[in-house]
């Protein structure tokens, strides 16, 4: 009775929180687009808008792992999604291990379930907001001596604004999951990576070596004769692996072979026969793909690994190094935060590369890091599809509830939800394990090999499932568009 009475007055409390509606009537596919597209400029728009009272001296948390959680820095932006992503972790592992006990297939226990969402976002924004002002972003002492007022109310002023753009970025998910064409979730990260890719690979401004930073332009300079900074083919031979990692080449590769291989697991699929109950030769097919889980997993994996190297780097800045230390630029060199940080690029990991920054890393260093690295994201990513589709309706019970509801049966095997949902439960979780792994696999090793614009392997993956998934579902809402009936039957 209790929990009873706990979860009515918690619903209460946060029905009165502002959220966005669901659309009760049908939404036009170019108003879905508006959305989209409206929602899409705002974000940019509040990426423009710098933190006002913020140091120069101050540090971004994320880093590198900016093309994942998207939002710029230093920016209304700042918190990007991961106040939305560690939500979801956190309620996928209480609902996962059982701690609490819902049925999502319920719609009661589905609004709760959102209620807590919703709550926790606001604890996460707050809690991230909190630590960027005690342990990286800094006031101005100049602002705070203009405007007569103390440092410590220039980070209460700091505070306000990035936990103001995190709820912000969670209206604007809901805004898009709501009223537009996918999620916000996926189109932040879809805009941000995709940025990167084409800075990456058109920027034509200088970097500190004085070539160009895109790798068509900085290869143009490389190759062209009259060029100042023109080099020999022998200078390229000598170079080796080095040279093409430093002047992004391998990564140019890398990035085309991720894109492909990302189509081509998003294309591989198991189908499962289906045949009507009443209609005799009405027969259909219910595809498994491998990546059943999506590639959303890979995003709370991560997540998991950046709060780590959050906490870590915020017990550094207070003097605290019984976990590791790390140097200017916010990379972890020693002690356990080392060996838990993932690697990011062919700097990371190749020898040479590592040793001409880093000479005192032996070898069983670096191999262990990139050990523990493949480990975290293989057993991660199983376990968080695994947690994924049983969170969010995709597992063999509700898969065969939706089955048997439609009037559909398997061939060759007894009637019922419980027979389908035998069957689907040695495929489903399986399919689901391995796709996930496979993710982990890809994912650490397009880390390793580079990518354009430094958008990492994830987000690099993340992308392009994305734009995959967004074109399928833009192609589905145009054929629900045409054929009203069709949208009729799926209960519009």
């Amino acid at each position: 009775m209790e929990a009873i009475n706990s979860r009515e007055v918690l619903t209460q409390v946060l029905s009165k929180f502002p959220m966005v509606e669901r659309p009760g009537w049908h939404v036009h596919f170019k108003s879905k687009l508006a959305w989209t597209v409206g929602i899409l400029v705002l974000f940019f728009a509040l990426g423009n808008v710098p933190l006002f009272g913020l140091s120069p001296e101050s540090m971004d948390l994320f880093g590198q792992w900016r093309a994942i959680f998207a939002g710029e820095r230093f920016s209304l932006t700042a918190l990007g999604i991961m106040p939305i992503v560690d939500a979801s972790i956190v309620l996928q592992l209480l609902v996962g291990a059982g701690i609490i006990q819902l049925n999502l297939s319920d719609p009661k226990d589905q609004a709760f379930y959102q209620s807590l969402q919703k709550l926790l976002v606001i604890v996460f924004s707050a809690f991230i907001s909190l630590t960027y002002v005690i342990g990286f972003y800094k006031p101005d002492p100049a602002i705070a001596s203009l405007l007569g007022v103390s440092l410590k109310a220039i980070s209460l002023m700091l505070f306000l604004q990035v936990f103001a753009g995190g709820l912000l970025i969670y209206f604007m998910d809901e805004v898009v999951s709501k009223w537009g064409i996918g999620s916000g979730i996926s189109l932040f990260i879809l805009a941000g990576v995709s940025q990167q890719i084409i800075i990456g690979l058109i920027n034509w401004l200088p970097d500190q070596s004085g070539l160009a930073v895109g790798v068509i332009p900085r290869w143009i300079e490389l190759l062209w004769p009259g060029s100042a900074l023109h080099v020999e083919a022998y200078e390229i031979l000598e170079g080796g692996m080095t040279f093409l990692f430093q002047h992004h080449l391998i990564a140019l590769i890398s990035t085309i072979v991720v894109f492909f291989v990302v189509v081509y697991l998003e294309s591989t699929r198991l189908e499962i026969p289906l045949a009507h109950s009443m209609a005799r030769g009405a027969r259909g097919r219910f595809p498994i793909k491998l990546l059943y889980a999506s590639v959303l997993p890979m995003i709370l994996v991560r997540a998991l690994q950046a709060s780590i190297q959050g906490f870590g780097r915020l017990l550094w800045n207070k003097g605290i190094t019984i976990f590791g230390t790390y140097d200017a630029n916010g990379s972890a060199v020693s002690g356990l935060v080392y060996y838990l940080d993932p690697i990011y690029g062919p700097w990371d990991w190749f020898p040479s590369m590592v040793h001409s920054v880093y000479p005192n890393i032996a070898g069983w260093q670096i191999a262990t890091r990139l050990g523990i690295d493949l480990i975290f994201m293989v057993v991660g990513g199983a376990i968080f599809a695994l947690f994924w589709i049983n969170t969010t309706g995709m597992g063999p019970k509700d898969v065969a509830a939706q089955i048997h509801n439609s009037g559909l049966q398997i061939p060759g095997h007894r009637r019922g939800q419980a027979t389908i949902e035998r069957l689907m439960e040695g495929y489903i979780p399986r399919i689901a394990l391995m796709g996930g792994a496979v993710l982990g696999v890809l994912c650490v090793l397009s880390n390793m090999f580079g990518t354009l614009g430094q958008a990492s392997g994830t987000g690099l993956l993340l992308a392009v499932s994305i734009a995959y998934r967004l074109y399928e579902d833009v192609a589905s809402e145009q054929m629900m568009e045409m054929y009203p009936a069709m949208r009729r039957f799926f209960g519009d």
